[in-house]
């Protein structure tokens, strides 16, 4: 399997992404780190937004689950962790989770209740242990959507691999966890590993598409201003690249119009 050199100063610039985000009305950015041939390798489209951290909002919840697992504020993906009865926005919020459906509907309070188990001094070495982004978990609650904490899209990538190549300083048994609860989809030859995220301004999807030839990383964010109006874009724009590369086909749910097509999503 090839590994491409997924550093900032080596990724090749592909201005001709940005036909994809003029297509959907979005400003933001995407890098991809392609393992399946040394002749493609490390992309990005708008390499100097690539280099800027951000607040990861719920992708966050990716490394989140590895920390509440090792801190044994959650056991498996078995454990239920019980609802407390506050009825919020999200209706699929409002009932008992497991790590799996957690992540699956990016139940917030669940990552609150484990973030008050962990604590802040245990969450800030868990952040240096894996030099993920500015490793600050300080300011309002949730710190990874409101308070300090940001990551560039570079910085998302290099996390993923790891996680994809169970590098990071945890348990094999949870980074093999953790992959299994951000499946996506799946085909005969392929698998769909992501989580998207969105902190009210910026929308991120991040995850991986694996082939027999090697995996496909992914980070995309972008501007929000239409707010949940443009929550769609994050995949359209992702799975239309990952199609101009034969990575992913091209996302049947688009309508003709070029439009991502209304649907339900997680933030």
């Amino acid at each position: 399997m090839l590994s491409c050199l997924a550093r900032a100063d080596t990724a090749v610039e592909r201005a001709d992404w940005g036909a994809f985000f003029s297509r959907f009305k979005a400003e933001g950015t995407i890098v991809i780190c392609d393992e399946r041939t040394a002749t493609k390798g490390y992309m990005a489209f708008n390499s100097e937004r690539a280099g800027k951290r951000y607040s990861p909002a719920s992708t966050f919840k990716i490394p989140h689950a590895l920390f509440a697992l090792d801190s044994g504020a959650v056991h498996d993906e078995f454990e239920i962790i019980i609802w407390d009865r506050t009825k919020r926005s999200v209706s699929s919020w409002n009932q008992d989770q497991d790590l799996r459906s957690s992540m699956r509907h990016s139940v917030v309070w669940v990552y609150e209740r484990f973030a008050e188990v962990i604590g802040e001094h245990k969450e800030r070495e868990y952040l240096g242990r894996i030099q993920y982004g500015n490793q600050d978990p300080t300011g309002t609650s949730p710190f990874w959507v409101e308070g300090n904490l940001q990551i560039t899209a570079h910085e998302q990538i290099d996390f993923l691999r790891k996680l994809y190549r169970n590098e990071l300083p945890f348990s094999i048994a949870h980074q093999r966890l953790v992959k299994d609860v951000i499946l996506m989809e799946a085909g005969r030859e392929w698998i769909l590993r992501g989580k998207t995220g969105w902190s009210g301004t910026i929308g991120w999807w991040v995850g991986w598409a694996e082939h027999p030839a090697g995996p496909v990383f992914f980070a995309l964010n972008i501007d929000t201003p239409g707010r949940l109006e443009d929550l769609p874009k994050r995949e359209a724009i992702t799975r239309a690249i990952l199609a101009s590369l034969d990575a992913l086909k091209p996302d049947a749910e688009q309508d003709g119009g070029g439009q991502p097509a209304t649907r339900p999503e997680s933030k």
